[in-house]
């Protein structure tokens, strides 16, 4: 990360989106750096980072951050208090859909991915990305977040994880529901929660938000959605100013999610 002033940034926000150098976080980095949001782009390898932070201009600064790391969490921690002093807002987008999916359909994918066939290892390392890591980046962030007087965490999550939903016959995605992703996902809404109630009353808001079913590498390219389209509900979330709401669950356009 290059030396910034931090005077420069004092009236700016200053966002740090996890998952920035492709898919649904590089949109988000683009789109707020568009509404004048200077945005730390989060990537495990840096190189990549970087050459995302060039498409968007000056105001996407490139941060390795690995979620499955802690001394990269740990670090990153560090330069955001060392050049900025402070964090408003927390976009936990970096996710992982599977290991072992490679050429199969999404079909296909998931007669391998139920509960009775899954792999514990690759449950393992998804949940370690997905839910691990999301927490890991909070505990790290939260106390730059108490430095702001707007401060909002994103955690980006899927509409597969509500239980609700899957327990109703009729979802159409209930067939897809697996202990890999989907519950993944899950626990990520049950982590977020955990986040909501910590932080009642703190001035800091907490959202919870599902893109679309975006074409992206995390399905294999499948998904029936644009990037642009697909990242909407998190950009227009994101963009929440203080006298928005938090606590909430919503996909495109402010539709709630049953938890």
């Amino acid at each position: 990360m290059p030396n910034l002033c931090v005077m420069e940034n004092q009236h700016k926000r200053i966002a740090l989106v996890t998952g920035a150098n492709q898919g649904v976080g590089l949109q988000v980095a683009k789109e707020l750096v568009a509404n004048g949001v200077t945005v730390l782009l989060g990537s495990r390898n840096f190189e990549r980072g970087e050459a995302a932070a060039k498409q968007i201009g000056p105001e996407a600064i490139a941060i390795q951050i690995d979620v499955t790391d802690q001394a990269s969490i740990t670090t990153a921690a560090a330069l955001i208090k060392k050049e900025f002093g402070r964090l408003d807002l927390l976009v936990n987008n970096a996710a992982i859909s599977n290991t072992r999916k490679g050429d199969l359909s999404l079909h296909e994918y998931a007669k391998i991915s139920n509960a009775s066939t899954a792999s514990l290892d690759e449950v393992r390392t998804v949940w370690e990305t997905n839910v691990f890591g999301v927490l890991a980046v909070y505990q790290a962030m939260l106390p730059l977040l108490r430095k702001s007087s707007d401060a909002r965490i994103v955690n980006v999550s899927s509409g597969v994880g509500s239980l609700a939903s899957n327990a109703d016959p009729a979802y159409p995605y209930r067939a897809f529901f697996g202990p890999v992703y989907s519950a993944s996902k899950t626990a990520l809404n049950a982590m977020t929660l955990a986040m909501m109630i910590e932080l009642e009353g703190t001035g800091i808001k907490v959202n919870l938000v599902s893109p679309a079913f975006t074409s992206t590498n995390l399905n294999g390219y499948e998904g029936t959605e644009s990037v642009e389209d697909g990242s909407r509900e998190v950009v227009r979330v994101a963009l929440f100013g203080p006298e928005e709401p938090g606590s909430t669950f919503t996909r495109w356009e402010n539709i709630t999610i049953p938890w």
